[in-house]
Parts: C-alpha cells; structure tokens; sequence
C-alpha cells in the first residue's frame, strides 16, 4: 500500500470512524486508547514504506507490523479490512458471541494478526524474536512494534529492550503510543517513565521523538535507514488519547465509556464523515 499523504490523512479519519462505530455497535471500551494509535498505524500500513502482503498474508519475505497494545484491536481490524485482508462489512461482526474479531486479537484469527496480544507486554519481545530468526534465515524483512505507554511499565518491555540493542537487531523499529494515561491515571503517576527518550536510548537503542499525529513525521520516520551502528530504532511518539473528537481529547473516562448514538453523530462530524 502506498497512499499519497493527503489520502493517508484521510484514511486515518475513515478508520477513526470505523473504530467509533465499532465501539459503539458491540458496546466495547478502550476507545481513547484506539483514537490515539490510528495515525501510527494508518502510516505504517498505507505509507508505503513496510511490505505488506494482504493477498498473501504469510509471505515469508513480508514485514511483521504487531500491535503489542492489544486492546487497540478495532483499528487493526479496522485497517486490516480496508487494507483488503478480508471484507469490510466482517467489522460489523466485531466481539459478537463466534466471532473471530474479539476485543482482543487471538492468533489467526484473521489473516494479517501476527501474534496474540491479550497480555501487554509481550510483543516487543516476540517481534524481536522474530527479527532475530530472520537474521538466521538470512532474510530481510522488517519488524515494527507499536507497544502503548502503559505497557513500558512491564519489565518484559525493558528485558526485551536489552536483548535488541544486544544482538544488534536493526530491523526492527518501535514505535510507542505516548498519550500519557493507563487505565488508572496518567502515565507518569502511576510510574515514572519520564524521559522515556531518553530511557530507550541508555537501553542501547537509536531513540528519537516525534509527533504521533504528524504523518509527515510517522512517515519520515519509517523511511529512516537502518542505524549504522546496528541499534535497533525507538521512536516515542507524543499522542493525544482519544485524538480527533474534541470531547474525547485528553479524557481518561473515554478508556471505559461507550459512545451514545448522538456522540457517534457528533464525532462523525468532526471527522468529516457526516
């Protein structure tokens, strides 16, 4: 996929409506959660610079993009669907008792889910495995983990970290969902992260901050070279729970609040879908 970046904003609109609809249908949280990730993920996966495959989802030669923080599972259907992993209208599906598409993605559970990430903090350490069984296949295909801030919190986070900038592994490329609030508090209450910058970069690895809202930024940051010196790639990405709804911005209560009728309408019309 390799859309242009007025298309790109666009579509991060799209699926910021999808996932409201979403959340409003099936009567699931985590929205503010979700809100913040899309313009992350729309980059990676419509910005041209990963290797996707949705007509052959287990290329061997494909890069893995894993959503660590799995309870942002509505925009990876989401994308996946407008992606062309499966049809659109299987969203309307979404956490219906059978269904497939649960609040948090199961392995296989449609084509483009790499891992199961119903416990937070494992991805990172399962696509740097990955990373690392590529080097021995003698393969070149990337990984990017787009983990939450919250999730920074777990220690697997940070053995992981170590284990990456040990083995050199600069394939792979992080990208953390920076908004600020875990599901009690803010993030920098609850434990102290900050600076998380400079955190990642005494753990070994090329650290950088940037704007998770500015396409510009996300997609300028995909594009980087491999670091010379072999340090697999952080980048802290600055984000605003619940982006793109005026009265979601910055609120907590939207990690567990479900969207009314009349709120879906409201967003809707921020977005420029109404």
């Amino acid at each position: 996929m390799n859309l242009d970046l007025k298309s790109l904003k666009e579509m991060a609109s799209q699926i910021r409506g999808d996932v409201i609809e979403m959340s409003h249908r099936a009567e699931t949280p985590h929205l503010g959660s979700c809100l913040s990730v899309i313009d992350i993920l729309v980059g990676a996966f419509f910005g041209g610079s990963i290797r996707i495959s949705p007509s052959n989802p287990q290329d061997p030669d494909r890069d893995r993009i894993i959503l660590s923080k799995g309870h942002a599972a509505t925009v990876l259907y989401a994308i996946l669907a407008r992606c062309g992993y499966f049809p659109l209208d299987r969203l309307n599906d979404y956490a219906r008792e059978g269904s497939s598409l649960q609040e948090h993605p199961g392995p296989s559970s449609v084509p483009g889910v790499e891992v199961a990430t119903g416990s937070l903090g494992h991805g990172l350490g399962v696509g740097l495995g990955m990373a690392l069984a590529a080097r021995s296949q003698r393969k070149q295909f990337r990984v990017v983990a787009v983990l939450s801030d919250g999730e920074c919190n777990e220690g697997s986070v940070w053995e992981a970290a170590l284990f990456g900038a040990a083995q050199k592994l600069s394939n792979v490329t992080v990208f953390v969902d920076y908004n600020k609030w875990q599901a009690t508090g803010r993030s920098n209450e609850v434990l102290a992260l900050a600076p998380l910058r400079e955190k990642w970069a005494a753990f070994g690895w090329d650290a950088h901050e940037i704007d998770g809202h500015s396409m510009e930024a996300i997609l300028e940051a995909l594009k980087m070279s491999p670091d010379p010196a072999g340090r697999p790639r952080a980048f802290i990405c600055n984000t605003i729970k619940g982006k793109g709804c005026s009265f979601m911005e910055d609120d907590n209560n939207w990690h567990y609040r479900i969207p009314k009728a009349d709120e879906v309408q409201a967003a809707f019309k921020e977005l420029g879908l109404a």
